[in-house]
């Protein structure tokens, strides 16, 4: 099987272009840091080249740009091409079957894109801004203290018996 998870942040805004058939792709690099430090306390980093196409490519070049973080799955392919000086090189590269946008929303970003929520829903940064959170229904009730029970008191000790299994 060949499968990779990366998880990272975009060395530079995502590249789009259209190939002779007709078909979109985006390329961009993630930039991964290393778990393990070098003796130096110098933190590791690997540079992975992504390729997303299509629909996944169009929606890439419209929502990621440099800094972001996201998260890739895909498959590692190598390819070989001659560098400017003539020389032959190989390099490894990610087709992306799944990206994760895992960097938060800006106020200015998305929305402008031409994004929007599909049910008209106002973003989640939008209901905490009108007090609705874990603790309200739609229309912005309080439901501590209600069929939810009040969870400010702490929690309560059970036994097996309590259990219906």
């Amino acid at each position: 099987m060949n499968k990779l998870t990366i998880i990272g942040n975009l060395t530079a805004d995502p590249e789009l272009r259209t190939i002779p058939s007709g078909i979109n792709v985006c390329t961009f690099t993630v930039a991964v840091n290393r778990r393990y430090t070098s003796n130096k306390d110098d933190r590791q980093t690997d540079f992975f080249r992504v390729a997303a196409w299509r629909q996944l490519g169009e929606n890439c070049s419209r929502f990621l740009t440099k800094g972001k973080k996201v998260a890739v799955i895909g498959e590692v392919s190598a390819r070989a091409y001659e560098g400017k000086d003539g020389s032959l090189r190989a390099s490894l590269e990610v087709t992306a079957d799944e990206v994760e946008f895992l960097s938060p929303r800006e106020s200015s970003g998305y929305g402008q894109t031409g994004y929007q929520n599909q049910q008209g829903a106002p973003a989640v940064s939008e209901r905490r801004q009108q007090g609705q959170g874990w603790n309200t229904d739609n229309s912005g009730e309080n439901l501590s203290g209600t069929a939810f029970g009040d969870i400010s008191g702490g929690f309560t000790e059970i036994t097996d018996s309590d259990l219906p299994f």
